[in-house]
């Protein structure tokens, strides 16, 4: 697909979307709501939702922040009978939401499971965006820049809502790079490109030790992990792998030690190897 990054941010099609999950990280956690609302010369031309049942219960804690319950998705359809119209909503558009990384971590799994095309376009980060054209907010979670931009926030952590409200920022974003700003100057401002097969976890599984650490992560088995940093370089340890995030900043799985029950961070780049 060619883009004209040179075409005036006035002349795209926007499209805001948001995932609430049944946990924080990919492949050990799964969409339990989606939605999207679709933008285009001034005005909201489409929208997009629908609850999803994952395959195992959510827990009390997730619940108290989204506020979706299993009696809720309990007759929502699974991601597999949705991930395909949701794919075709978004096909005419430049994507963005709040934490962008986040949710294309969840859907590129489901766009890979469904053996769906990837979207080809860079995806906006409105989080980033506010960082650098909104830097007087007290932070820059979506919440606080509601509040100091009285945007209409409707109903928080609700998929679509959120979306609304992230569509809301990002056009406020845009206002402040000027009336005439491209799609080109916009990604620039935003400081990183954000590709999907950049988060890619069929290109991960290319890589044997990844693989086995997918499994296991799929599986919810332990392994044994070979590490080139911490206290204990070079040495495996027993780990029980909670998930894998793929991110700009570099991948990294989170898991627990044998024996420890803090999560840490490894990053993929130092695993050396992985074994059952």
């Amino acid at each position: 697909m060619s883009q004209n990054l040179e075409q005036s941010l006035k002349n795209i099609t926007l499209i805001a979307f948001d995932l609430e999950t049944s946990g924080k990280y990919p492949l050990e956690a799964e969409i339990c709501e989606i939605a999207a609302t679709k933008w285009r010369a001034g005005e909201i031309v489409d929208e997009y939702q629908t609850l999803v049942k994952p395959s195992h219960l959510m827990s009390k804690e997730v619940i108290e922040i989204h506020h979706i319950s299993n009696e809720m998705v309990s007759n929502a359809p699974q991601i597999s009978e949705v991930i395909s119209e949701f794919r075709n909503f978004v096909e005419d558009g430049y994507m963005v939401a709040h934490h962008s990384p986040f949710d294309m971590g969840f859907l590129t799994i489901e766009f890979e499971r469904a053996q769906l095309s990837l979207p080809q376009r860079p995806v906006f980060c409105s989080s980033l965006l506010s960082r650098k054209l909104i830097p007087e907010s007290p932070n820059h979670r979506l919440q606080t820049l509601i509040q100091f931009l009285t945007l209409d926030g409707g109903t928080a952590h609700r998929a679509l809502d959120d979306a609304k409200a992230c569509l809301q920022l990002c056009l406020k974003c845009f206002e402040r790079l000027g009336a005439n700003a491209t799609l080109d100057e916009a990604f620039a401002k935003q400081g990183r490109t954000l590709e999907w097969p950049s988060f890619s976890m069929a290109k991960l599984q290319e890589n044997p030790t990844f693989e086995l650490v997918i499994e296991a992560i799929l599986g919810h088995r332990s392994l044994n992990l070979t590490y080139k940093g911490g206290s204990r370089p070079g040495k495996a340890r027993r780990v029980y792998p909670m998930g894998l995030v793929r991110n700009p900043n570099g991948d990294f799985l989170v898991a627990k030690e044998e024996g420890d029950s803090t999560a840490k961070r490894y990053l993929l780049q130092k695993i050396t190897k992985a074994a059952n």
